[in-house]
């Protein structure tokens, strides 16, 4: 027998003379442990067979307990095989390491494995506080993470989730009343959810952080809106929610004084606020402008640029189709168009009445004149910035600004209307009265097809650059103001 098994009888013996130990050892916790968590049902079995089965120590320590007399465990040992020895003399070191029986060795008993013990427990040791730091280096080289909830109860969170984000949507049929999808962006994890069965209290929130994209053009839009705050605030109150931001398409008058007090720096809990047309509120701190868009309440797509858009020949030179008002600058264009002819090298259907949704043809016909056109006409309506401006960039169709600013609250700075369209470098013709438009088609009419395909792919170039940067600045903001000290 060699001297490790010695040791193990040596032990053994000590144990099995010890009735104290062994009541100990059958009534405590740890030896319930030490013969049920380690191979119990080994020790049922019995013998040599049982411990070969089941484990050694549970094998031993099982045969030892079950045993009406307490077999000696120096017999119940002997009977091992060599390999079976060796087995066991590993299997009680690692308990001994692991502190279940050694516990039950007194002060006064000897123990031959105390040198063997102590440089296992140091090893040991090591092992684990080497691990640690490297569990720590791993923790601190991995980039950080967060999560945002965008809950789209307008319109304009299509444009931000399928337009600018470039997420998708899951169904893809846009009548579907529920639709969310998901998309990383720099540091964070978006999920967004729309569509008429998203409703306060049903969406699953799995982050303290939530964007709500609301209408506050009308007085009804602003009642429904002020809801759905007023359901953020609640969550806010039971800390489910810690981090807000609004994207608001706001009123065409900049008037939207009935969100201010739900700003945070008037003490309400509103962080960042994204806010449509030239508000005088805007700072670039906790109130940042957001483009209009397309109107996809209209269910304009995302159009995804080609050759053909670049490089084909368009048969018209300018088109407008929209809602001609009593008395306004769209009056005027129409009659200008008419009154010089140029109506006739132009697609032009004008409306007495707004109308809210269009028909699949109405549609189409729109995206076919906006294809087919080298220029947009975009005259002012409440307000300088419209849907035809971002669904003229889409098709290369260069649009053609009215740069007037008008009445209401917006700002009235050098810069507006359109500020953020000029801050971006937008390559739009800008007129300030429509007299001037004749002489501009006339211009028009004596351009090269190189010159017009390069103006095209440049309006297109800009239109993708700009949808990305508005990308990249609402994930940075995002960034800095909800996770900077997370």
């Amino acid at each position: 027998m060699s001297q490790r098994i010695n040791d193990v009888v040596r032990l053994c013996c000590e144990l099995s003379a010890n009735q104290q130990i062994k009541t100990t050892v059958k009534g405590s916790s740890k030896g319930a442990v030490a013969a049920g968590g380690l191979a119990f049902a080994g020790g049922l079995v019995g013998g040599p067979l049982g411990i070969a089965v089941g484990g050694a120590v549970g094998g031993l320590l099982g045969c030892w307990m079950t045993s009406g007399q307490f077999k000696p465990l120096p017999q119940i040992i002997m009977e091992l095989t060599p390999v079976q020895q060796q087995k066991l003399y590993v299997d009680i070191m690692a308990i001994i390491g692991g502190g279940v029986v050694a516990p039950y060795i007194g002060d006064d008993v000897w123990n031959p494995w105390e040198d063997e013990q102590a440089n296992a427990l140091s090893a040991l040791h090591k092992q684990r506080e080497a691990f640690r730091q490297y569990q720590e280096r791993i923790d601190k080289n991995r980039p950080k993470r967060y999560k945002v909830q965008i809950w789209g109860k307008a319109a304009i969170g299509l444009y931000l989730w399928e337009h600018i984000l470039e997420g998708p949507l899951n169904p893809t049929d846009i009548q579907a009343q529920w639709r969310e999808g998901e998309i990383q962006v720099g540091k964070i994890d978006f999920s967004f959810y729309t569509g008429p069965a998203v409703i306060q209290g049903h969406v699953p929130l799995d982050t303290d952080s939530v964007v709500l994209v609301l209408n506050g053009r009308e007085q009804q839009k602003i009642s429904y809106a002020t809801r759905w705050l007023q359901h953020v605030q609640t969550l806010m109150q039971f800390h489910a929610v810690n981090r807000v931001a609004v994207v608001l398409l706001g009123s065409e008058r900049c008037t939207n004084d009935w969100i201010s007090p739900y700003l945070r720096r008037h003490g309400g809990f509103v962080d960042l606020l994204f806010l449509v047309y030239d508000s005088p509120w805007v700072n670039d701190k906790d109130v940042f402008q957001w483009p209009l868009g397309v109107a996809t309440y209209r269910q304009f797509p995302v159009v995804m640029p080609n050759s053909h858009m670049v490089s084909s020949t368009r048969p018209f030179l300018c088109n407008f189709l929209g809602t001609v008002y009593k008395n306004s600058s769209r009056e005027t264009l129409m009659g200008i168009l008419k009154q010089t002819g140029l109506d006739k090298e132009c697609i032009t259907t004008g409306r007495e009445k707004w109308l809210p949704q269009e028909t699949v043809e109405s549609l189409r016909r729109y995206q076919t004149a906006l294809a087919q056109s080298e220029l947009t006409l975009c005259p002012v309506g409440i307000n300088t910035e419209c849907y035809r401006i971002y669904e003229a960039c889409a098709y290369g169709s260069v649009p053609v600004v009215e740069d007037m600013v008008t009445p209401g609250g917006c700002s009235a700075a050098r810069s507006s209307p359109l500020r953020l369209l000029k801050a971006a470098g937008a390559p739009f013709i800008f007129l300030k009265d429509w007299k001037e438009l004749p002489g501009l088609l006339e211009k028009e009419k004596m351009m090269s097809h190189e010159e017009r395909t390069e103006r095209r792919r440049r309006l297109l170039e800009w239109y993708s650059s700009f949808r990305q940067q508005m990308k990249d600045r609402f994930t940075e903001v995002l960034e800095e103001t909800f996770f900077k000290n997370s």
